[in-house]
């Protein structure tokens, strides 16, 4: 008899087991998320791809409808200029010659940061005089430095991250630039002081289905390296986080030359790459400074290059990261040069 007992309960236990592995099998097959991954079968994923639109471009390749894209380039290269002209470009529904458009003109919201009006003024005027006539679909944000932080604001960047979302509710636009990102938060330097902003600005774009072009600046760099996502001010994450990024560069050639460089793409292909930098040159033929598209060309023929200075100071900056227990690859990402370069620099030491 209690044989028979232990026979029915264990077959009991098998059924249970069995009819969960049923019910289970049928919550995956409507619940497809595994934890942070969503997980469907490859022509799933290509049913609804067929579903979306497909992506419009703003900015040739470089920046598409929907995305938060991050523009960086180092002081005085131009970043601001170029962010206007494209600016002005969506407004009017006229692309930039020589740079593609698929949108019809539509409201933009210029947040800077950077310049007052006077300096504004001075670059879309002919010497204060015969201005150059927006579209009435561009405006332009200032901080207003003499009011107080109004109740229930924490701290400024909370109070900006609100006004962010005013701003954006009010005016009914869809196609932000923020010029820049330092404004937005004080610390971008390490991942857990980037992430939040990242997730912020991801978080903004979807609830209100924007397209964001951030501006960021690069550090102090070595010119004589091509430009990459290393060069970005702060984390990584900030990268990491975005949907595009593109960057600017100065040509060692000519001071007036600009190059631009797509460093990340989920839309499109990589196409203006180290081996096909778009070339520009910065011209103020009348009332409106802009870049002037001439072609295309190779990044490393506006490179500066490197001296012998520049190598004896690189090796000895090796020499003296490796006394402080960093890796070679660390070296090599922190000099801009080979992981070979580092081992050689370090083995004639």
């Amino acid at each position: 008899m209690p044989e028979y007992s232990d026979k029915k309960k264990w077959k009991r236990i098998d059924d249970i087991i069995n009819s969960t592995k049923q019910f289970l099998a049928e919550e995956n097959k409507n619940n497809p998320h595994k934890g942070l991954f969503e997980l469907r079968k490859s022509y799933e994923w290509i049913d609804e791809a067929m579903k979306q639109p497909k992506p419009t471009q703003l900015f040739s390749e470089l920046w598409h409808l929907g995305e938060l894209c991050i523009l960086f380039a180092d002081t005085n290269t131009g970043k601001s200029i170029l962010a206007v002209q494209i600016a002005d470009s969506i407004s009017r529904g006229e692309c930039i010659a020589g740079f593609k458009l698929e949108t019809a003109a539509q409201k933009v919201v210029y947040f800077d940061f950077e310049m007052c009006s006077k300096q504004y003024e001075a670059r879309y005027s002919n010497d204060f005089t015969d201005h150059y006539v927006w579209h009435p679909n561009l405006l332009r944000a200032e901080l207003n430095n003499e009011i107080d932080l109004p109740d229930g604001c924490a701290d400024f960047e909370e109070c900006l991250q609100m006004s962010l979302q005013q701003v954006i509710e009010d005016t009914g636009a869809r196609i932000l630039v923020i010029d820049n990102l330092t404004y937005l938060k004080q610390e971008t330097e390490r991942a857990k002081d980037a992430l939040p902003l990242m997730k912020e600005l991801k978080a903004l774009k979807n609830r209100y289905n924007l397209s964001i072009l951030a501006l960021a600046h690069t550090p102090k760099r070595d010119n004589t390296k091509p430009l990459s996502r290393n060069d970005l001010q702060g984390s990584k994450m900030l990268i990491n986080f975005c949907d595009s990024s593109f960057c600017i560069g100065e040509s060692h050639k000519d001071k007036s030359l600009r190059y631009i460089k797509q460093i990340k793409a989920r839309n499109t292909e990589h196409i203006y790459d180290t081996e096909n930098v778009i070339l520009c040159r910065i011209e103020k033929p009348r009332n409106f400074l802009g870049f002037t598209h001439l072609g295309y060309s190779t990044e490393q023929e506006h490179l500066r290059m490197p001296s012998e200075d520049d190598r004896l100071h690189k090796k000895q900056r090796a020499r003296e990261l490796k006394a402080e227990g960093m890796s070679q690859r660390d070296i090599a990402d922190e000099l801009g040069i080979a992981l070979g370069t580092v081992n050689n620099y370090l083995k004639a030491s």
